[in-house]
């Protein structure tokens, strides 16, 4: 029953991503290391940003999917953060980060996907 169960979800899988004409992925990581960051420090608006280049570029504009696998923020604040794509283009797009009032994040990292549509 377990393996007709793991072949069902594995048939879905690839057939959901069958209806991709390209799709590539990479990982990402924001810290104190990144210029500029400063989502760690003060209060108010706080933005961070990272330039991602395709490692081959796309026959057309393509979608992008952000997911979080590493975060590290005080416990002391709530946690606020958002995601915005800023540029993209066949070659590439700029991932930026956000938190506001209090929140402090010392590391932000995940994964993007990128897909084009048949």
């Amino acid at each position: 029953m377990k393996s007709r169960l793991a072949y069902l979800v594995l048939a879905v899988f690839v057939l959901s991503f069958s209806a991709f004409a390209q799709m590539q992925s990479g990982t990402f990581q924001l810290d104190k290391n990144t210029p500029e960051y400063t989502l760690d420090q003060n209060k108010g608006d706080r933005v961070a940003q990272i330039e991602i280049s395709f490692p081959k570029p796309f026959d057309a504009k393509p979608e992008i999917v952000i997911a979080v696998s590493t975060l590290d923020a005080s416990k002391d604040t709530n946690l606020r953060f958002a995601f915005k794509t800023i540029g993209v283009s066949r070659d590439g797009f700029t991932l930026q980060v956000k938190t506001w009032e209090d929140s402090k994040i010392h590391a932000i990292g995940g994964t993007w996907i990128a897909y084009v549509k048949k």
